[in-house]
């Protein structure tokens, strides 16, 4: 490597991904790739998954969008996370669906279309009860009712009602029902106010893949795409979703050092036996969580070696025992497991530093290079 640390992204694993969901949810699926792509290339990873056969894909910002664009990604693209005073006429000018939750964005962008004289594609989210984004109570009913009469006038087109689901990966929540029940509702509304939204969606990953009800037209589709369980260890069974990334480095020091040696800052470590230590070149700049040290592992001369010490912003100390471990030997922060090996996992990260995958692929920074490849990345 010429890095010193890389982040191997398996593109056949997310065009798998592709292929088993939709297999379950016999819709049309919308990749998410905002955020590059959960850390994985959104640009790469838009490609795969198109490939795979999803149909759209999903972004939450003008940059987002932008850059497929930019790409020469021209597949239907969803931008829904904008202040009022985007530019949407960049985005009408680019062919992307923008998403709508008040009045003061749809005027904005109405105004946007009739500067350049091309109706501008919306989504109309409602927010069905995750109180975030989207329109709730009167409000909804006020935008329905707006973008009728701008697309009576020919300014926008309403091509799409959507929301956001709370608590699908909690199989059985009863807030799920509510949730559906509330969409339902505002799909009538906006039917009854003259609209007639070609694309409905509400589900995420979990939904997609066990909430029937919920999958409408299209589901949207980010942390499974990706190849994580979005149920975790106690979800309603193996999808058999194959995880896409594999966080690799190698060993830049070792040193052989004695019984009551402390480690990293503090010392929070100090070595109970005569052991060998190996230093490796990520931190938390490069997104190990420093929350996670004393917890995690990774997977160093053909087993598990715990991370000891601080995690500090740039290194962090993994205890090898009395292996025979030598300066650039090969390391596996987390990955599928593969034959007989089996390093730590996304979701064991997660666990270790008390969050979920999504921040911990996210979080994966700049100062580690990706390589995209065709094939299962070897944890070698």
């Amino acid at each position: 490597m010429s890095a010193l640390a890389e982040a191997l992204v398996d593109l056949d694993a997310i065009a798998s991904n592709v292929r088993t969901i939709a297999a379950v949810t016999g819709t049309g699926l919308m990749a998410v790739v905002k955020a590059d792509g959960f850390g994985h290339g959104a640009v790469q990873v838009a490609r795969a998954a198109l490939r795979a056969g999803a149909t759209w894909l999903g972004v939450t910002s003008t940059t987002e969008a932008l850059a497929l664009r930019d790409a020469g990604v021209t597949a239907p693209t969803l931008s829904w996370l904008h202040g009022p005073d985007d530019d949407f006429g960049m985005l009408i000018k680019g062919g992307v669906d923008v998403g709508v939750s008040t009045t003061t964005h749809l005027h904005a962008v109405a105004d946007a279309a009739r500067l350049l004289g091309v109706p501008a594609m919306v989504q109309l989210k409602a927010d069905t009860g995750l109180s975030r984004n989207g329109a709730a109570g009167d409000d909804w009913p006020e935008l329905v009712g707006w973008a009728r009469k701008y697309e009576r006038e020919g300014g926008i087109r309403v091509r799409g009602v959507w929301s956001h689901l709370a608590d699908a990966d909690l199989p059985g929540a009863p807030a799920l029902t509510r949730q559906v029940t509330t969409f339902e509702e505002a799909l009538r509304t906006a039917r009854s106010a003259g609209l007639d939204p070609e694309l409905v969606h509400l589900a995420n990953s979990a939904a997609a893949l066990s909430a029937p009800r919920t999958r409408f037209d299209l589901c949207r589709i980010g942390i499974a795409l990706y190849g994580v369980d979005p149920f975790g260890a106690n979800g309603p069974g193996d999808f058999g979703l194959r995880a896409a990334m594999t966080l690799r480095t190698s060993v830049v020091n070792v040193k052989r050092v004695a019984a009551g040696t402390g480690v990293s800052y503090g010392p929070e470590h100090v070595t109970g036996a005569p052991t060998t230590l190996a230093l490796l070149p990520l931190g938390y700049a490069d997104g190990l969580p420093r929350a996670a040290g004393g917890s995690a592992s990774v997977w160093l001369a053909g087993r598990r070696c715990p991370i000891v010490g601080r995690i500090a912003m740039d290194q962090c100390v993994v205890d090898a025992g009395d292996l025979p471990v030598t300066i650039g030997d090969p390391v596996v922060v987390f990955g599928p497991a593969e034959g007989d090996k089996h390093p730590p996992t996304v979701v064991e990260w997660a666990r270790w530093a008390d969050t979920n995958p999504h921040e911990i692929l996210t979080g994966i920074g700049a100062r580690v290079a990706r390589e995209h490849l065709h094939g299962r990345a070897r944890n070698s």
